[in-house]
């Protein structure tokens, strides 16, 4: 199922004749660009995503990294990775290579924050995700979160591992998500700016 197209559907995008209408300036500037791409070109480009691990608890990143491989390669989407220190450091990362000459459909962030006896702990799980989540918004990133925020090591585990929650894969099938949802609304503007 195409989660992308089910919320595309559901959406106040989504109009009553099921298009997009392009129009005035924006509509003459894309013209020349659309002219050579349909929407079934969009509709089989084959996604390339970038996973960011923070290595902090080295074991924890590999069983996630696991599961999001497992997830991605099962949906025939190819990625790179790369790896930095901490879940800090992950939003930084994922905006640096989307201003990279790489491009990437879709970001997955993976890492553990476990609490500790200082307040770092809630600065680094509050200032990760708000990171992720400005990215996201400011700069259309399809992107998954997987950074764990847990109590202890066994909840780490309990979410890490791809037999039991697999918080991996399920981020990487977020992140997938979201890069169907803008691959749609790419098709709609395409099928509307066409005709």
């Amino acid at each position: 199922m195409d989660m992308g197209y089910r919320f595309l559907a559901g959406s106040r995008f989504h109009n009553k004749k099921g298009k997009f209408r392009l129009t005035g300036e924006l509509k003459r500037r894309l013209r020349p660009i659309l002219s050579d791409l349909t929407s079934r070109d969009i509709a089989s480009m084959p996604f390339h995503f970038l996973i960011t691990e923070a290595g902090f608890y080295q074991d924890l990143a590999s069983a996630q990294r696991a599961g999001a491989v497992q997830a991605l390669e099962a949906e025939g989407v190819s990625y790179d990775i790369i790896s930095v220190p901490g879940a800090l450091e992950i939003p930084a990362a994922l905006k640096t290579a989307h201003l990279s000459e790489t491009h990437f459909d879709g970001y997955v962030a993976l890492g553990c924050v476990i609490r500790g006896q200082t307040s770092h702990y809630d600065t680094v799980c509050s200032e990760s995700a708000r990171g992720l989540m400005d990215l996201s918004i400011q700069h259309d990133l399809a992107i998954g979160n997987g950074i764990l925020t847990v109590e202890n090591a066994e909840q780490a585990w309990e979410r890490a591992d791809r037999d039991k929650l697999n918080k991996g894969g399920g981020a990487a099938l977020a992140a997938l998500a979201m890069a169907r949802l803008k691959a749609d609304f790419t098709s709609q503007l395409l099928s509307a700016g066409t005709s």
